[in-house]
């Protein structure tokens, strides 16, 4: 009949039926695929073989990571929260006898590259300062294209097979009912997912550390997480581990600090890099790399494929083969470091993938994301993202295509246009990948090497100071604080308690629990359904080193200063010559001297005025790394006299960072420390000793022209972590 439409009536109503079996069907207790498919193994991708690669015919993890690639829009569903900056990447001598790469053979050329730093978990307009793995991504912009180099601050990551990676970033996000905590870790969800997931002990390790809240971007290491090879122009191939290590050394805030500076400035790590730049002081990393020779590769107590494994230092020395210097801010935040596109999958001739079933499920992921991040098939073409060699392929149109192609033909082979673009011989530079035999059965397992999930957390705790302990119990302290459920705060202390007792019982008793004698409780279950659960208990294997100094900060080059900024507090009648003797001095070490004065403009002193650079009302001890208090009797009776100058000094202390004063501005520090001081009675020795005592923990006093010395000596050092072990000032 004219005007009826061809789904009404009948039609209708079996889509009712559709619904309303839907409804009753209940199986909401059933883990299935998007097409109602019951899922047995939702913990290992499908290999070719225990350690082969993943195969593209994976329909649940390519169902289950392209939805979670696409689950937010625009922004990056992880490391959203980041900074840029361009600059060099410089090889220092030919590495021929490891690679082909073209980048890395000449000395004297400079590569062009684009680095962008991030946090993971927060928002876009989240802080800097969250305790957060850091993003630490490198384009090289090569004579054979675009390589990347996507990696972290922290060398190993928490899950072995991407198919787990939508489930930790589910577990560390917001939680979904209220979107409550951001970019923060200390919460139910996440402890919730590690405490039955312990491949991720090892970089939880990490996390409580220190190296969560770093310094500066510039004060960072970063790795490549994955292992690698190297390819050399026979084709042999070797497996390598990235490094990047920073020339001004690994240094990191306090967690109280992190916090202070959250609220006082969430831009502190964007900040400090622009400044920076902008100020000529370069930041510099040196490259490493650890090369395995393929028939050592079974050779230590862990798996090279794994990703949540290091290989120590002691056992495969770092070898530093070039620079990198970041010269120059992006021109516009959007247009570079919001749409620079990093993928895992942008490999030259030289270097090449493994097995590792992470960079596995990574080579999809990223790429699928920035399909729908920067709008489809054509994000290279985005300026920062475009190859510096030409493009010359068959991939026409396309959302936002901005290239204009000519000729008739966009297919190869062809006669009409001479066969072009034509393939390319290896010999001439054609990218071939690397050969390898892979021979197993179609599976969906994990490997039995990949179950040690205890001993490098253990060597990492092993290899901490006494200090650096401390700060990770803290660490586990609030964070497993702020989770609800008690049962998870209990499997994480079991869990803990096989990493190293006496962590575990120091974390228990600031919780208020016990150590379990006995735990029935699942410690894993991070396994597939038909699986026996003993087959998966999680296990420590024998360590191969006991310690590695190259895990903590203490053996971390110290001296630089450069770029480091020292809170100089001045009141009108301040003393005009120490200040400047000081700015001078800061000046010459490639630091800077920040005047913090009662209210902003100019300031007058003895002997002229001086620009204020932070009143007391926005300034936090927390935004500096030292602090100076020079002389003039009336500017420090000023500055006594008002509660938020003794608290600034107080709380630098508290901090455990160096601390200058001279003439009467010792007065000032005296009292903001609260503690015994040397006095002007008594033996000249007895005095002599209690300065030096005090200048051993980082408080110097003296005249004006030897202190400026012992200041920039002292910023060297960084902290004075005895302070810890003593009762801090009020502040």
């Amino acid at each position: 009949m004219k005007g009826k439409r061809p789904d009404d009536g009948t039609d209708n109503a079996k889509l009712r039926q559709l619904d309303e079996f839907r409804d009753t069907n209940d199986v909401k207790n059933l883990l299935t695929s998007n097409q109602g498919v019951k899922i047995n193994d939702d913990q290992n991708s499908l290999k070719a073989g225990v350690r082969g690669p993943t195969l593209l015919e994976d329909f649940l993890f390519r169902e289950k990571i392209t939805h979670f690639d696409h689950e937010r829009i625009p922004e990056r569903i992880v490391h959203a929260r980041g900074s840029g900056a361009h600059g060099y990447f410089q090889v220092y001598e030919p590495l021929t006898k490891y690679s082909k790469a073209h980048f890395l053979q000449d000395p004297s050329a400079k590569t062009p590259v684009f680095v962008r730093f991030s946090t993971v978990a927060g928002f876009r307009g989240s802080t800097d300062l969250a305790r957060d793995v850091r993003g630490f991504a490198v384009k090289f912009y090569t004579q054979e294209g675009n390589f990347d180099i996507v990696g972290n601050n922290m060398p190993v990551f928490f899950i072995q097979d991407a198919i787990k990676f939508p489930d930790l970033i589910h577990a560390v996000k917001p939680e979904p009912h209220n979107e409550i905590p951001q970019a923060a870790s200390a919460h139910t969800t996440f402890w919730d997912f590690i405490s039955l997931t312990p491949e991720s002990l090892h970089t939880v390790m990490w996390l409580m550390s220190d190296r969560a809240i770093p310094r500066s971007y510039r004060m960072m290491e970063g790795f490549g997480v994955h292992t690698f090879r190297l390819v050399d122009a026979k084709g042999v191939g070797r497996f390598v581990k990235f490094h990047w290590k920073p020339k001004l050394g690994v240094h990191s805030v306090i967690w109280d600090e992190a916090q202070q500076i959250s609220g006082h400035d969430p831009d502190f790590h964007r900040r400090d890099l622009w400044d920076s730049i902008a100020a000529g002081a370069f930041p510099e990393w040196e490259f490493g790399i650890q090369v395995v020779e393929e028939k050592d590769e079974h050779k230590f107590n862990f798996d090279l494929l794994d990703p949540t494994k290091i290989i120590p230092e002691e056992l495969v020395p770092v070898e530093r083969v070039g620079k990198l210097v970041l010269n120059r801010n992006p021109d516009n935040f959007f247009a570079e470091t919001e749409q620079v596109a990093f993928c895992v999958g942008n490999i030259v001739p030289g270097i090449d993938f493994t097995n590792d079933p992470l960079m596995q499920g990574r080579l999809f992921s990223y790429l699928d994301t920035q399909l729908i991040r920067l709008g489809g098939p054509n994000f290279q073409e985005i300026p920062i993202n475009r190859p510096i060699v030409p493009i010359n392929n068959n991939q026409r149109d396309g959302h936002m295509r901005m290239r204009i192609n000519r000729g008739m033909t966009a297919y190869q082979p062809n006669s009409i246009e001479g066969n072009n673009p034509q393939q390319v011989k290896e010999s001439e530079g054609g990218f071939v990948s690397y050969t390898e035999k892979v021979d197993g059965h179609k599976i969906r397992t994990r490997s039995e090497s990949f179950m040690d999930h205890y001993s490098q957390a253990t060597l990492f705790w092993n290899s901490m100071s006494d200090t650096e302990k401390k700060h990770i119990v803290k660490a586990f302290r609030f964070e497993l604080g702020m989770v609800t459920a008690v049962s998870v705060r209990e499997r994480m202390v079991v869990h803990l308690s096989k990493i190293k007792k006496e962590l575990a019982q120091e974390v228990a008793e600031g919780l208020g629990l016990e150590i379990p004698t006995h735990y029935d409780g699942p410690l894993n279950l991070n396994v597939p359904a038909d699986a026996n659960p003993k087959d998966y208990e999680p296990r420590s294997g024998k360590l191969d080193v006991e310690k590695s100094q190259a895990l903590s900060q203490l053996n971390t080059p110290k001296g630089d200063i450069t770029g480091r900024k020292a809170a100089i507090l001045v009141a009108e009648g301040f003393d005009g010559a120490a200040v400047e003797m000081m700015m001078k001095a800061l000046k010459e070490a490639g630091a800077m001297g920040m005047i913090i004065a009662p209210r902003e403009g100019k300031v007058p002193g003895d002997k002229g005025k001086q620009m204020v650079d932070f009143s007391f009302l926005t300034a936090s001890s927390a935004l500096f790394d030292a602090v100076y208090v020079p002389g003039g009797q009336k500017s420090v009776e000023m500055l006594r006299a008002d509660p938020k100058v003794i608290h600034f000094v107080a709380e630098a202390y508290k901090h455990c960072k160096p601390i200058a004063a001279s003439g009467e501005g010792k007065q000032l520090v005296q009292m903001a420390m609260r503690g015994p001081w040397p006095t002007d009675k008594g033996e000249a020795g007895k005095k002599d000793a209690s300065m030096k005592d005090l200048a051993a923990e980082g408080v110097i006093v003296g005249k004006d022209g030897k202190i400026s010395s012992d200041f920039i000596k002292a910023m060297g050092e960084h902290r004075f972590w005895m302070r810890e072990a003593k009762t801090p000032p009020p502040v």
